[in-house]
């Protein structure tokens, strides 16, 4: 196939690709730290049987199981060698499933990225990317007796990785299509911060006949990402194959993916509303999400879903701190008060004004604390410290810090907890925090040396006892009130119990939950430990998250691990004239509901709208 063909195919409507390989590998039973591309020739049929149940599914383009298949990835399990012999293993298994199928279906030669990263930011330089590259790829496109109709180069993060893949192919062949997919983090950006309009605008310019997005998060965040990227290049094919959401790590090692084959439908026909020429799957799709896909597009009907609008506001101010007696959330939960905390995130660059705006608007609104997150997400914010002493400093409202454990050693969490309380930031959340490979750097190192429940117990039985974890003074005591985390709708309630009970017995003085939305089975959980223990659990403060609309709530629903929303509460934002009135109006329900059974609540904005937060926090007075 050449690009004119290729061009004139996608004019005749939407093309329909396929799903997930790794993951359905992994869930075959191919180990993680395995090579998934030598499976080409170590269990060709299983390639050939996913392959098959794609086609069968209905997909008019699947790739070929070679996404890692090049010099440095393969390099990790000593096949560097193996680069050509790999490759077109791949492309001969996916042929003779073609050729037995008896359709006019498309093969593009998968390429990933190299996994080292490029000078300036790594010590690969652009011509050695590009050498590995065209090892690669000249073995997809030559392979015998037919090579791939076309290159996708996908799950990109670095614009300058694929500059230097479409060299490569180009050198090889002028008339082969080429499919440029990047993919992007929670906060829109890619792995290296670029922003969809600069992503598209750059690979829009390259020698290439289509561009678009894959993996990233769920069909939600990918459907407006491409909007964006299709209002920014309007002049050429676009692309999209989300994943099943965003991933859980569930017991034993498995990894899940939430979003179900119906929502993957619902989303492929606001795809195809939206302008997208080629869709398909990412990570924990499967042949059952591209058949309810195909469904989906054989019969034409109206989205249930569009693009959000987010608008984000912003306000100024300034105020006074803590002094040397107990904290005021010391005092809250020695006493009966109602304890009302909402959550921010420390701003991406080096300005408070944002932060400090919002902080006064919810202090003013009936928020009694705020909550500072600690690089959320695993992207790069400022320090949470810093952010934390700001708005203690210029608003007067006491904090709650965010202290995760993961990517600290024993030496700079002690150095982090000394300098925290040094500013007069004594209350901590202690989590084990987002792993970087989500994050911007996902190169960062992600070890630690201490869990968040032995990082409780140190910060109680040490630090606030005047020692340092190997037994040294540290001049004086420290005073921290430490929290930690809980979710009140486990999938395992048992495990729950009892990693909630180590928690208490090491000294948590408080407890932050996951955003409630079943009331029911909260309370349920709570009365099971009081029966099991036969003593109340440490003061909870349950999560609340105002639904915005009908895909958030969806969203939430089927793409965010641990997070359960039930039917009737969906089916009410579905239904609601006024969502976001009737978001806020289900948070305040949940609230009333779990008052009688807890100390306080944790509040979390979506999508950064502190005026629904305010709109929440109205209630509490009149329970």
């Amino acid at each position: 196939m050449n690009r004119t063909q290729f061009k004139e195919r996608l004019e005749k409507g939407p093309l329909l690709m396929d799903g997930a390989f790794g993951t359905v590998l992994h869930g075959r039973g191919i180990p993680i730290d395995q090579s998934f591309d030598a499976v080409n020739i170590n269990q060709p049929a299983l390639v050939a049987e996913i392959h098959r149940g794609y086609i069968d599914a209905g997909s008019e383009l699947i790739e070929t199981n070679s996404f890692g298949a090049n010099r440095y990835k393969l390099g990790e399990n000593g096949l560097q060698s193996k680069v050509e012999e790999i490759n077109k293993a791949a492309v001969a298994v996916a042929r003779r499933v073609i050729a037995g199928s008896f359709k006019d279906i498309l093969l593009a030669g998968s390429v990933g990225p190299l996994g080292v990263r490029l000078a300036p930011l790594g010590r690969v330089s652009p011509e050695e990317a590009q050498e590995a590259f065209s090892e690669q790829i000249h073995a997809l496109i030559t392979a015998e007796p037919q090579g791939v109709d076309l290159i996708i180069i996908e799950t990109m993060s670095d614009v300058k990785e694929i500059e230097a893949a479409v060299a490569a192919t180009r050198a090889i062949s002028a008339d082969i299509p080429i499919i440029v997919e990047m993919t992007f983090t929670r906060d829109d950006k890619t792995m290296l911060g670029y922003p969809p309009e600069a992503v598209a605008t750059t690979l829009a310019a390259l020698d290439v006949d289509a561009v678009g997005i894959n993996c990233s998060g769920g069909p939600a965040q990918v459907l407006r990402l491409i909007s964006i990227v299709r209002e920014v290049a309007p002049d050429i094919p676009v692309s999209a194959s989300p994943n099943a959401g965003w991933p859980e790590q569930m017991q034993g090692g498995r990894v899940m993916y939430p979003a179900t084959p119906d929502y993957f439908a619902d989303y492929a026909r606001a795809y195809v509303n939206a302008g997208v020429n080629l869709i398909g799957g990412c990570c924990g799709t499967t042949a059952a999400h591209i058949k309810a896909m195909r469904h989906a597009l054989d019969t034409p009907g109206e989205a249930s879903v569009s693009l959000p609008r987010i608008r984000i506001t912003s306000r100024r101010e300034t105020a006074v701190p803590t002094g040397t007696q107990p904290t005021l959330l010391a005092q809250h939960l020695a006493g009966d008060q109602l304890i009302l905390t909402v959550e921010m995130d420390p701003p991406k660059g080096v300005a408070p004004e944002r932060l400090l705006a919002g902080a006064r608007m919810l202090r003013e609104a009936g928020a009694t604390f705020l909550n500072i997150a600690d690089s959320p997400l695993a992207r790069m914010r400022m320090s949470a410290w810093a952010a934390a002493y700001l708005v203690q400093k210029d608003i007067g409202l006491e904090t709650v810090l965010h202290f995760p454990t993961r990517g600290r050693n024993l030496l700079r969490i002690q150095g982090d907890l000394l300098a925290a309380h040094a500013m007069g930031i004594r209350n901590l959340f202690v989590v084990m925090g987002d792993p970087t490979r989500i994050g911007d750097f996902p190169e960062a190192t992600d070890t630690f040396d201490i869990v968040p429940t032995g990082l409780v117990e140190l910060i109680k039985n040490q630090f606030n006892q005047g020692l340092d974890k190997a037994g040294q003074s540290i001049d004086q005591p420290t005073s921290f009130v430490v929290g930690c985390a809980l979710s009140l709708t486990p999938k395992d309630i048992d495990a729950e119990l009892k990693l909630l009970r180590k928690k208490a017995r090491h000294g948590a003085d408080f407890v932050l939950t996951q955003p409630v939305f079943d009331t029911k089975a909260a309370v349920a959980f709570i009365e099971a430990y009081e029966r099991t223990y036969d003593e109340p659990p440490p003061p909870i403060l349950a999560g609340i998250k105002p639904l915005y609309n009908s895909r958030n709530a969806e969203f939430l629903h089927n793409e965010v691990p641990g997070i359960t929303i039930p039917e009737e509460k969906r089916e009410r934002m579905r239904r609601a004239d006024q969502p976001v009135g009737e978001g806020v109006q289900i948070a305040r329900e949940i609230a009333e509901e779990l008052r009688p059974y807890v100390r306080g609540f944790y509040i979390m904005p979506a999508f950064g709208r502190y005026d629904l937060v305010a709109d929440v926090l109205d209630v509490f007075p009149k329970i």
